[in-house]
């Protein structure tokens, strides 16, 4: 994929790079940097936890006894991280192949074990490891502008059933009344939006705020999960990166852990190279 035979002046054949290869190298390493940056993100919280699973653990019959295990979540999470060291390190393609294997692996169990399975930290990184497994595959074999067309396709309709997701849970009086997200951010915390909004409205106002706020932020959710997918690949990217930065920014820093991956993801669409992005705005290759 990443290269043919050309000639030089001599007449001999050398080894020619394909075009657009350099694109699906670099969105490759973002949607890898982003997924990698969104399980570090929360490491110092991630290390308390294993101090406190190890010194106190928990039991659910629920779970099976190595779903239970602090040493497994600790090994997963750990070899998460190495998976996609060594995957962006080790260009050869079978490397990268067993690294996005591994990593997917490794954050399935982190999805299902009993002191992570409630964490969207490890849903959205394991879909964004999935698409990293499936363009892997493809990056030494498939021609690089239809392999960044459908992988951006992919990426986005990824970031649709995220969104989406997110809608449905807030399909509830609760939430188009303001209350919950009152409750859980305009009343006391702590960060920049909220405390310049209690410092400057009365808790009237701020209540009706929180309202609309609510609102908006089911109605985009609802808007862009059904549709985001359906958007040409730049506009798609250009949203998508938008609205996933934009839920963490002025919501809580934490999220970003949570949405890191779905901004990388998002951002494929800015490599499809512009005469496909201006021939085609759905690809399902």
């Amino acid at each position: 994929m990443f290269g043919g035979k050309a000639t030089d002046g001599s007449g001999e054949e050398v080894e020619a790079a394909a075009p657009d290869s350099g694109r699906v190298l670099w969105a490759y390493l973002i949607v890898q940097v982003s997924v990698f940056a969104g399980l570090a993100w929360k490491y110092e919280f991630f290390l308390l936890a294993d101090q406190v699973y190890h010194r106190l653990p928990l039991s659910d019959p629920f779970f099976p006894a190595w779903l239970q295990s602090a040493d497994v979540i600790r090994w997963t999470y750990l070899g998460s991280l190495t998976a996609i060291i060594l995957g962006v390190v080790g260009m050869l393609p079978w490397i990268r192949m067993l690294c996005a294997s591994a990593q997917v692996g490794c954050l399935a169990i982190m999805l299902l074990h009993q002191g992570s399975h409630n964490d969207m930290t490890f849903a959205t990184s394991l879909w964004a490891s999935i698409w990293v497994f499936w363009f892997a595959t493809g990056m030494d074999r498939d021609e690089p502008a239809d392999l960044l067309r459908r992988g951006a396709f992919l990426g986005r309709a990824i970031a649709s059933m995220i969104l989406l997701g997110g809608a449905v849970g807030k399909w509830t009086a609760e939430y188009w009344s303001g209350e919950v997200f009152y409750d859980i951010y305009f009343r006391e915390r702590d960060f920049w939006v909220f405390n310049y909004l209690r410092e400057s409205y009365d808790a009237e106002t701020l209540r009706g705020i929180a309202t609309w706020y609510s609102r908006k932020v089911i109605v985009v959710e609802t808007l862009f999960g059904f549709g985001l997918w359906l958007l040409p690949p730049k506009w798609a990217a250009a949203a998508g990166v938008t609205i996933f930065f934009s839920i963490a920014f002025f919501s809580n820093n934490l999220l970003y852990s949570v949405l890191l991956s779905m901004i990388g993801l998002s951002a494929v669409g800015f490599f499809v190279p512009k005469t496909m992005d201006d021939t085609s705005t759905r690809g399902t290759g």
